[in-house]
């Protein structure tokens, strides 16, 4: 059965989800937000929250309530990518080049260091795999993977989806490790396309496809909530 990028990324995600009970998404989100309403539509009792989102069962007025719900202790789960990521987990929402002498600038951090203390499971993801984007250290840290022992610490960073891979962050040795693959995606392909280092067994490598029960989902009653909240991107997705 084929499958789009974005399909993959949401199925992966997905995977990740399955001992989430309750998951925010923040805004123009639609990825990490396909797959948070794949989680609920297969399991009823998980609360999913939604920034943009009209629908009552999801909606959030403003983003500080994420930040509430985070702070109480109360959310799980979040999401959060960047224009750069490294090895280490560290984000970089700001831009390219030194604080004094920037090359470009991004959208910035919006409170995403807060919740990447807060929420024990932060799952990152990156639509387009690249040098440019997993890098080795990262320009600016906006929102920092790691911390001193002494820092109290509840989240951090547990996955990271790519449009190649999935890696699982090891706390104990503060590095990516490569868990599988997406179906026709090497392993060359993917170490070419890394800018950090991270951990695998070439011997025990799973290789990742989208279950056919999945995708009937997304391109069923999961297309059927995009439209309502990401129409655009729903509109536009592959193979729907």
């Amino acid at each position: 059965m084929k499958f789009s990028r974005q399909e993959v990324l949401i199925a992966s995600i997905h995977e990740f989800l399955k001992k989430s009970k309750t998951i925010a998404v923040g805004v123009l989100s639609p990825i990490p937000g396909a797959a948070a309403l794949l989680a609920k539509e297969l399991s009823p009792d998980k609360k999913v929250f939604i920034l943009g989102s009209n629908h009552i069962e999801h909606k959030l007025t403003h983003g500080v309530e994420i930040f509430n719900l985070a702070g109480q202790g109360r959310l799980d789960t979040f999401f959060l990518s960047g224009g750069q990521i490294d090895g280490k987990g560290n984000i970089n929402l700001n831009g390219k080049g030194t604080e004094l002498n920037p090359t470009s600038r991004w959208s910035g951090a919006f409170g995403s260091a807060y919740l990447y203390f807060t929420v024990p499971n932060v799952i990152l993801f990156k639509e387009k795999h690249t040098t440019e984007g997993l890098v080795d250290a990262v320009d600016f840290i906006s929102s920092p993977g790691t911390s001193r022992k002494e820092t109290f610490r509840i989240g951090g960073p547990t996955f990271l989806v790519t449009s190649l891979c999935n890696f699982k962050f090891n706390k104990r040795k503060q590095k990516f490790e490569l868990i599988s693959l997406h179906k026709g995606v090497s392993l060359e392909e993917v170490l070419d396309n890394t800018g950090f280092e991270f951990d695998y067994d070439r011997n025990n490598i799973k290789i990742f496809s989208p279950h056919p029960k999945l995708l009937k989902l997304i391109r069923t009653k999961v297309k059927k909530r995009l439209f309502q909240i990401y129409p655009e991107f729903a509109q536009k997705f592959d193979n729907l």
